[in-house]
């Protein structure tokens, strides 16, 4: 594989309109070169009309695509350099393996023995060597994806574009290749973005995330700056579950500290929006402590009374009503301290760090 330092990927307010509806709406991002980047988003929210534009196949109504200094946005797709993966794996099934993965390599002109070597080398990249004369029909799924993968590596494209390409395999699959696909790409070094609706997929693959809503970015950043700090009940709500809980904003005695009331009185950590008004605090549900008795020492408390409870197996999940609202919450399973019964009565804690101060989107 060529040892060249990859190049950023940019978007400079790329759009897209289908008759009077924009899918893409002026969007810009930095995707660093040699970086693992996820467009997350929901059906319809433009993150694959986004991809397609990356890859040529759909033409910007406004903006452009650049890779490094060279404005790739007349470029046709074919004269791009770009792997694409997709979801539906696309093999020749009247093709041997080793001949699917050198297709492109032969429609390029290499000549036989080059071919193959390079065949072999990207089948070797993602496990798969000696799997060269069988069909796709005696592949699993997770090996055909694999194939598609090394067909896409082995014209050692700039970028490589996934679309989708773990979501039509089961679970357990899924996450064992979520976690060859990260290692493949930080082996060769090379430009991943992919495209998904799995906040989990994207959580545990991606170097950064751009969350997509409405053919826009909602917010862009590494996995866990996302995750902690959302902007946004957007997203909040969509890359795992919180709660959320509406109140005012008062500044607080002690410096940095904000004081919210929703039900109840309870600090928010610095950090926060300082301005008073009304607010919507989020609050992940793993980030909740649940006991029978009121606890001591803890700024942030709720009554409750328990509606509800499964067992999911590294944790239970609870539903308990207060007076702020309905609340979630998640405690690990194994040797639980507390084991609440449904109409039981119970307290709910959480530090001044736990809660974030999102903006409210909702429609």
């Amino acid at each position: 594989m060529s040892e060249r330092q990859p190049e950023a990927l940019l978007l400079d307010g790329v759009s897209k309109a289908y008759g009077k509806t924009w899918v893409v709406d002026r969007v810009s991002l930095t995707i660093p070169g040699g970086s693992f980047f996820s467009l997350l988003g929901p059906s319809g929210s433009g993150k694959t009309t986004l991809l397609m534009m990356i890859a040529g196949f759909v033409t910007p109504d406004g903006g452009s695509v650049r890779l490094g200094g060279r404005d790739l946005t007349p470029v046709p797709a074919e004269k791009r350099n770009f792997g694409m993966v997709f979801q539906g794996y696309a093999l020749f099934p009247n093709m041997t393996v080793g001949e699917n993965v050198a297709f492109s390599l032969r429609v390029r002109g290499l000549g036989r023995a080059e071919r193959d070597a390079r065949a072999r080398a990207a089948l070797d990249t993602v496990h798969l060597g000696g799997f060269e004369d069988r069909f796709p029909k005696q592949l699993s799924g997770g090996q055909q994806q694999r194939v598609a993968l090394a067909r896409a590596l082995v014209f050692e494209p700039a970028v490589l574009l996934l679309d989708e390409p773990l979501s039509a395999l089961d679970k357990k699959l899924r996450e064992g290749l979520q976690a060859e696909l990260r290692e493949v790409q930080r082996r060769i070094g090379k430009t991943f973005v992919c495209v998904t609706h799995d906040q989990d997929e994207a959580l545990s693959m991606s170097d950064r995330i751009a969350i997509v809503r409405g053919g826009r970015i909602a917010q862009e950043g590494e996995p866990d700056d996302l995750f902690e700090n959302p902007a946004s009940h957007f997203v909040a709500d969509f890359l795992g579950e919180s709660n959320f809980l509406a109140g005012d904003l008062t500044p607080a005695a002690e410096p940095g500290l904000l004081r919210w009331h929703a039900g109840a009185t309870g600090l928010v950590q610095a950090g926060q929006p300082s301005q008073a008004g009304p607010a919507l605090m989020a609050l992940r549900p793993s980030k909740i402590a649940i006991a029978s008795g009121e606890p001591c020492g803890m700024p942030n408390r709720l009554p409750g009374i328990v509606t509800g409870s499964s067992y999911r197996g590294t944790a239970i999940h609870c539903r308990v009503d207060t007076p702020a609202g309905p609340m979630s919450v998640s405690l690990p399973s194994w040797r639980a301290p507390f084991n609440p019964e449904p109409d039981q009565r119970v307290w709910l804690s959480w530090a001044p760090d736990a809660a974030v101060i999102v903006t409210d989107d909702r429609a």
